[in-house]
């Protein structure tokens, strides 16, 4: 078992291996999506504890180490890590996507400004390092990031952050219909539940993105 047969949905059952992956360090980025205080705090309130304390689990013992060891070996490398974040721009949120204002689950007014839409202490963008802020799912379509990635010459964006199913799916999509190669990495993801983790990473592996984990990644990029 690998990254070449796992996370396989109904639509690639018995298809062939992909090729062998050439991330040259030039090429390649490290791209963190919405690791923000307010979502660390999700098990603060009492009536939301059992229900985000899996979630809350995973991120303090899998995801932000996973993404630290990564930060740090790509800048060891010289290598690019950049950040994205989502935050209104205007204090009431007018400038939000509509899938922002919808009522429920996706309706969080976060200012720009405020402690609950910064990126968490552990994770904190180094001086100089690339950071978009965007009002709707994907990083691409809500900010210049296309543009910078092209200035940039990358061709691979390496993708971590929350939550798989939702932001982290949507830039993956976004990236690949630019024609980027995506590899998303299994242990520096995670959404609400495990079961929706999972299940997204085989809706998206092996056509919008190639799905590895973080040791696989460092293997085949010798760093």
């Amino acid at each position: 078992m690998g990254w070449k047969t796992d996370y396989r949905s109904f639509y690639y059952q018995g298809a062939p291996e992909p090729e062998d992956l050439i991330l040259s360090p030039q090429e390649t980025v490290l791209l963190t999506i919405d690791i923000q205080n307010v979502y660390l705090q999700l098990a603060d309130d009492p009536a939301g504890q059992e229900r985000w304390a899996p979630f809350i689990q995973r991120m303090r013992e899998i995801v932000i180490p996973t993404v630290q060891q990564l930060q740090t070996r790509f800048r060891a490398q010289g290598m690019d890590v950049l950040h994205a974040r989502i935050a209104c721009l205007l204090a009431d949120g007018r400038d939000r996507a509509l899938s922002q204002k919808k009522p429920g689950w996706n309706y969080l007014l976060l200012p720009k400004d405020e402690k609950s839409s910064q990126i968490i202490p552990e994770l904190a963008p180094r001086p100089g390092e690339v950071v978009v802020t965007k009002t709707t799912d994907s990083a691409l379509t809500g900010t210049n990031l296309r543009l910078i990635l092209q200035n940039m010459g990358v061709r691979n964006v390496v993708m971590t952050g929350i939550f798989t199913d939702q932001c982290v799916s949507s830039t993956v999509r976004s990236l690949a219909d630019e024609s980027f190669n995506v590899i998303v990495i299994e242990d520096g993801c995670a959404a609400g539940t495990d079961e929706l983790h999972y299940r997204e990473l085989e809706i998206m592996n092996m056509i919008y993105c190639q799905v590895l984990g973080s040791g696989e990644l460092l293997e085949i990029m010798g760093i």
